[in-house]
């Protein structure tokens, strides 16, 4: 019996590491990919703010839509 809610609350835990995960990546790629249009394109800092606002907008959906799942 506790083997198996030991392994039921290992499995909770990861799914929230990995929500929590795929909410920081997306909005350091996003700032990442807008840093770097920034400096290709020369209109410092509006495609990073661009990049910070979507990055979040798009990892605040995915960390609500992981953390939603129920198992």
């Amino acid at each position: 019996m506790a083997q198996s809610s030991n392994e039921d609350e290992n499995r909770k835990s990861g799914f929230a590491y990995a929500a929590a995960l795929t909410l920081f990546a997306s909005v350091v790629s996003f700032c990442g990919l807008g840093y770097l249009l920034d400096r290709w394109f020369g209109t410092q800092p509006w495609l990073l703010v661009g990049g910070i606002v979507l990055g979040s907008a798009v990892g605040l959906y995915e960390f609500v839509r992981l953390s939603s799942k129920t198992y």
